[in-house]
């Protein structure tokens, strides 16, 4: 109980630091409602699922220090190509009821919350060292962090997604969301540009 415990707070407490998918969840939910933002929470909270696994069943794949940079020159260079399409948005909201979020745009926004995920590096690291600790859990142990992590990414995000997309967060928002865009841009590129940066060096040494 202990060690679930430990386990629990540590990743909750990385949970409440934010990052590239927390700015790309606000940034959604502001601007199309926390229906859309659902389909980025879900495909992040898919990734982290992916990372979990990989680092709980010891994978040595996710300790090639090679591997790893080419993932986080990919994710850095993904990151900056999202920055640079918020910082070209033209956002026009208008506050009223959501309405029905189409099939095609909740699987895009999946996609790109997958993509956002797995691309990055930082999330993958986390785990593998959080795995790392875990070496004298069993299997059914180890199911239950995994299991316990993945709900609460979800749930979490989902929360975030609720409160800054509902109505009244929205119409709050609505003037400064140009400006909330601009900030998600540069937040977003500066990790991009960081990611780039650290991989070139892994990678020319």
């Amino acid at each position: 109980m202990d060690q679930f415990l430990a386990v629990a707070l540590a990743h909750f407490l990385a949970l409440l630091i934010p990052g590239v998918d927390f700015f790309l969840i606000v940034r959604t939910a502001a601007a199309h409602g926390w229906r859309s933002a659902s389909g980025v929470c879900t495909g992040i909270a898919s990734a982290n699922g992916v990372f979990i696994v990989a680092a709980l069943t010891g994978l040595t794949l996710v300790g090639d220090d090679r591997i790893l940079a080419w993932i986080e020159l990919a994710g850095g260079a993904f990151l900056i190509s999202m920055g640079l399409a918020f910082w070209r948005a033209r956002i026009s909201l208008t506050v009223d009821a959501e309405g029905v979020v189409g099939r095609a745009v909740w699987i895009r926004n999946v996609g790109l919350g997958l993509a956002s995920g797995l691309l990055n590096p930082k999330n993958l690291l986390f785990y593998v060292s959080l795995a790392a600790t875990l070496s004298s859990a069993t299997t059914g142990q180890l199911t239950l962090y995994g299991a316990w992590m993945f709900s609460i990414v979800l749930a979490w995000d989902l929360f975030v997604a609720a409160v800054m997309g509902a109505k009244r967060s929205r119409t709050i928002l609505a003037r400064a969301l140009p400006w909330i865009t601009k900030a998600a841009a540069i937040v977003v590129t500066l990790f991009g540009i960081g990611a780039v940066l650290a991989a070139v060096r892994t990678l020319v040494v």
